[in-house]
């Protein structure tokens, strides 16, 4: 029985990695997006506007815009451009299968691991990017899990052949902050075992931190010489000297005060993680000043007494208290339907503008790469897509997707598997 389970999974990969071969090649060059509503997100909207595409980047956006000699035109009357949407926070290109541990890279050995690479573990011809990026995602934050620092996560383009192609310019330090709850229904541990787990690995927390702290004040008067090889300390050094920020997951309301306390104390440069009882603790989050990417959004409360819609209201309920707030699908698989979480957050209180926000420009000023991503502007990366309708809603379609200029190709394992089925020629009927 588990040789036919091995088989059979070794079969799904074979037939995945073919269609991933099968997928036509992105096509580059100068292209005008002519007739189009244009959401620049950051500077309003550009009506029956036009946005040229060259050398990677937005050449030129506005509503009279000349369109230089050679570009390739796409009409695109009755369609909106959008920026490409960042989810800030995923394991995609990380995982492939996650019922078979051989196609998994995000969950290495070791408690203390930050120097383990998210980057170098991403796989550019994953099935699951095309599935991801059709549905106007062209960038996410890919972030390793496991222990208390399970690794450095990457920020990346959904396209490109190798991982440092796909590479968008941000890292940062996972740090999953110890837990004072149960972990689910299925934890039978004794409140006194909890309290004595949730202290140990506090005193981990700060036993590892106090290291790397010495760590850099030997690397700063040695200037970095004759110093033993550590490279959980060598990859904390940055987040110490405040060159590096730390992402850290914490959920619980009284978590995320002690997270807040532990962040003042250490002096650290920090964005928190999840956050899912954030609402509980708005005032207190955003009175520190520390930035959220919160998500899942469609997930179940976290109580059994809390309102159903709890989750979906959270996001909305940070960002009026003054917290910053992105959203993530916190998946794998998955990711796609970053959209539809906004689009949940939205509706439960945090309006389609400060949505359309939290999934572009603002992860984007979380990260540091405003200046590239996130917004619809001259010089900026040609990151976006173009629809029919809202992006928010599941009926839109979205009709071109282009990633660091290139025209990305719209088509999936998803799109294959319906053109296959449906004209079935083997059985079908004459």
């Amino acid at each position: 029985m588990k040789k036919i389970k091995y088989t059979f999974l070794l079969f799904l990969l074979m037939m995945a990695c073919l269609a991933s071969a099968q997928i036509p090649s992105a096509e580059t060059g100068t292209f005008a997006l002519t007739n189009a509503t244009i959401q620049t997100i950051t500077k309003g909207t550009i009506q029956n506007g036009t946005l040229i595409i060259a050398d990677g980047k937005i050449a030129d956006i506005g509503a009279s815009v000349s369109i230089p000699s050679g570009a390739k035109t796409i009409d695109c009357s009755g369609l909106t451009i959008y920026p490409g949407m960042i989810d800030g926070g995923t394991q995609v290109g990380l995982v492939e299968v996650s019922s078979d541990p051989r196609t998994r890279d995000n969950n290495e050995i070791g408690e203390v691991i930050p120097h383990i690479q998210a980057l170098t573990a991403v796989n550019p011809s994953s099935v699951i990017l095309p599935v991801t990026r059709v549905n106007g995602v062209t960038t996410a934050l890919t972030m390793p899990s496991g222990g208390l620092f399970p690794g450095t996560a990457a920020l990346i383009n959904l396209h490109g052949y190798t991982p440092d192609q796909m590479y968008a310019g941000f890292k940062g330090i996972v740090v999953n902050f110890p837990a004072t709850g149960r972990r689910g229904r299925w934890d039978r541990r004794s409140d006194e075992d909890i309290k004595k787990a949730a202290d140990k690995a506090l005193e981990q927390l700060n036993d590892v931190w106090a290291k790397a702290v010495q760590y850099h004040k030997i690397d700063s008067a040695t200037g970095g010489k004759d110093q033993p090889y550590y490279p959980e300390m060598e990859a904390l050094l940055p987040a110490v000297r405040g060159e590096m920020k730390l992402l850290i997951n914490v959920d619980a309301a009284n978590d995320i005060k002690s997270a807040l306390k532990w962040i003042e104390e250490k002096g650290a440069d920090a964005v928190l993680c999840g956050v899912a009882e954030g609402w509980r603790v708005a005032k207190e989050i955003a009175e520190a000043g520390i930035p959220v990417i919160t998500g899942p959004v469609l997930s179940n409360p976290t109580r059994d007494y809390d309102r159903y819609d709890r989750p979906y209201a959270n996001a909305g309920a940070m960002q009026k208290a003054g917290v910053k707030v992105a959203v993530r699908t916190n998946d794998m698989e998955n990711t796609r339907n970053l959209p539809y979480h906004a689009g949940f957050a939205a509706a439960y209180g945090m309006g389609k503008e400060e949505a359309l926000k939290a999934v572009t420009i603002i992860p984007a000023e979380i990260f540091g790469v405003a200046d590239r991503y996130g917004s619809l502007e001259k010089g900026k990366v040609a990151n976006l897509f173009v629809t029919d309708g809202d992006p928010f809603e599941t009926r839109t379609q979205v009709k071109y997707v282009f990633i660091d200029g290139w025209n990305i190709p719209m088509v999936s394992r998803h799109t294959q598997l319906y053109e296959e089925y449906l004209e079935r020629a083997p059985g079908a009927e004459k």
